[in-house]
Parts: C-alpha cells; sequence; structure tokens
C-alpha cells in the first residue's frame, strides 16, 4: 500500500492535478473567507464552511478523475492487478493519495485562523469541528469519486460523472417536500450529505452524522474493491 500511495501522490504533482486543486481551493476559500467572514466583522468561520460544500462538490471530482481511470487507458491497470498486492491496498494506497492532497488543502483554515486571532477572540471548538465536518465530506466524497473512476478509461467523464452524482447528494435534501411516501421521505433525509453537514456548521455535533460519513467512505471503497476484482478476473 505504501509503494501505491508514493506513486499516486508523485502522480498527482508530476500531472499537475495537485497544483491545478490546490490553487482553485485556496482561490476560492479565500474569496469566501474575506467576503463571509472578514467582511461581517465577527470570528465566526461558520459562513465559509457552509459556502465550501459546493466547492469541494466540484473540486473533488477533478482530483480523483484519473486514479483508476488513466490506468485503465494507458492498460496499465492489468499490471497493477496481477501484482503481488491486495486490491484492497491498490484502493487504499490511491485513496490515501487523494486524501492528503485534500486535507493539504483544507488546513489553510488554520491560516485563515491565525488571521482571525489577530482581530478578536477565535472559538477553537466551533473551528475544528467545522474542520472536521469538512475532513468527513472529503473523505466520503473523494470514495465515490474514486469509485466512479473504476467504471470508466476516459477521466472527463469519471469527473463529469462524479460531480453529478455529488450534485444529486447535495440536492436530495430538496426533494422531500415533493415525496408522499413517508419512509422514503425519512429515507431520502437521512441520506443528505447536505443536512448533517450543515449541522457541524451550526455547532450540533452528531455522532450519527459521523458515522453516516465514515460509512459512506468505506462503503464506496468496497464497492472500487469490488469492480476491480471483476475485472482481475474478466
Amino acid at each position: 500500500m505504501g509503494a501505491i500511495y508514493r506513486r499516486e501522490m508523485g502522480a498527482f504533482f508530476t500531472s499537475g492535478v495537485a497544483y491545478v486543486f490546490l490553487a482553485v481551493f485556496y482561490v476560492f476559500s479565500g474569496y469566501y473567507f474575506y467576503n463571509d467572514v472578514i467582511q461581517s466583522g465577527f470570528t465566526d468561520a461558520s459562513p465559509l464552511f457552509k459556502n465550501m460544500f459546493r466547492i469541494v462538490l466540484f473540486l473533488i471530482p477533478i482530483l480523483t478523475m484519473r486514479l483508476l481511470s488513466e490506468e485503465k487507458k494507458n492498460r496499465t491497470d492489468q499490471g497493477l492487478l496481477t501484482a503481488p498486492i491486495g486490491l484492497s491496498e491498490i484502493v487504499v494506497g490511491k485513496y490515501l493519495a487523494a486524501l492528503t492532497i485534500y486535507i493539504i488543502a483544507e488546513s489553510i483554515i488554520f491560516v485563515y485562523a491565525i488571521i482571525l486571532g489577530y482581530l478578536g477572540d477565535v472559538v477553537w471548538a466551533t473551528l475544528l469541528g467545522n474542520y472536521f465536518a469538512m475532513l468527513l465530506l472529503g473523505a466520503a466524497f473523494i470514495a465515490v469519486g474514486l469509485f466512479i473512476s473504476s467504471l470508466t478509461e476516459n477521466q472527463m467523464t469519471a469527473a463529469v460523472f462524479s460531480m453529478a452524482v455529488l450534485f444529486v447528494c447535495y440536492l436530495s435534501s430538496s426533494f422531500t417536500d415533493k415525496i408522499e411516501t413517508k419512509w422514503l421521505n425519512d429515507l431520502v433525509k437521512e441520506l443528505s450529505f447536505y443536512d448533517r453537514y450543515i449541522e457541524f456548521t451550526q455547532g450540533i455535533f452528531n455522532l450519527t452524522s459521523v458515522l453516516f460519513y465514515i460509512s459512506a467512505a468505506f462503503l464506496f471503497n468496497f464497492f472500487t474493491v469490488r469492480v476491480l476484482e471483476k475485472r482481475r478476473w474478466s
């Protein structure tokens, strides 16, 4: 797994994907930090985190689109699949590499916290809670993107399809008022990535939501392993 992780980390930077992802992330987070936090005159960074959900939604597919689709396109996937390494190690290695880039991007929040510290008292419990929520969201979304990347050899198809799926995750709760069947309505609410994320930005720590994001990450990584397993024996 370590070799896969190092290989993917190197590929992120040599391909330029990491630089693009980090640059766009910093530009948009800086914009929202200035407009929603600095301009407000308060040290509460919650408005920044609320807006970053949509940015993460569109950026993560760029981060994950090449992880497995490129292997398939370049026909290097067969060598990888027949290597003396478990499929779960391949998936986890690639997943952790993408998650590392995401954490590097998200950690700009601590720079913003230092700036806020000069303007007033920073409520660290709220800031760290929001940071943790954003980390959980990214972990789940990266797993979704990795799974979709395993289904195609076209990077753009993987990116667009991932954005579409994540966009549905974002909008799912807005459909509930149109669903008359109670059990289905309740199910859609329970599966709402956005509603669970917003809870954290409002200062609500819900262990169920933590388990939801961790379970989503685990489940989609499991699906990815199954896709590779099927390809190995096809």
